[in-house]
């Protein structure tokens, strides 16, 4: 178990959410396998990409190159509740490597980027 968010903890969680992520059932696993490919070889660039936004949003480390919220809104229409599913996995990934304490934060963070998300996809768009 990890104590501390560090870059080496980050690729790892990827590994594990992702894999959930992945195999999902509900709906969200094929709007990624969609968007991402479903090789491997995708996947990995997927995740490597993923990890240095969590490593500049955690730990401040420079590297990510990205547009995270315009690649939401480029996607087809979703339903609002695999927002929760992404949680409920991402969760459930944190509690599979970190301690209570170091997870707390890192999910806060994922929560305060999904409401963002959502408010953006959900609300903001259909009203203007």
């Amino acid at each position: 178990m990890y104590h501390e968010i560090n870059e080496e903890s980050i690729e790892k969680l990827m590994d594990i959410f992702y894999a959930k992520v992945r195999t999902d059932k509900s709906g969200l696993g094929e709007i990624f396998n969609k968007a991402v490919g479903r090789k491997d070889e995708a996947w990995e660039k997927h995740k490597a990409k993923i990890a240095l936004f969590w490593k500049g949003v955690l730990l401040n480390l420079p590297g990510y190159n990205g547009q995270p919220l315009k690649a939401h809104l480029d996607l087809p229409p979703f339903p609002r509740e695999l927002f929760d599913v992404w949680l409920t996995l991402f969760a459930q990934s944190l509690e599979q490597i970190y301690t209570k304490e170091a997870a707390e934060p890192y999910f806060r963070q994922a929560q305060m980027i999904a409401q963002r998300f959502q408010i953006m996809l959900y609300e903001y768009k259909h009203s203007s």
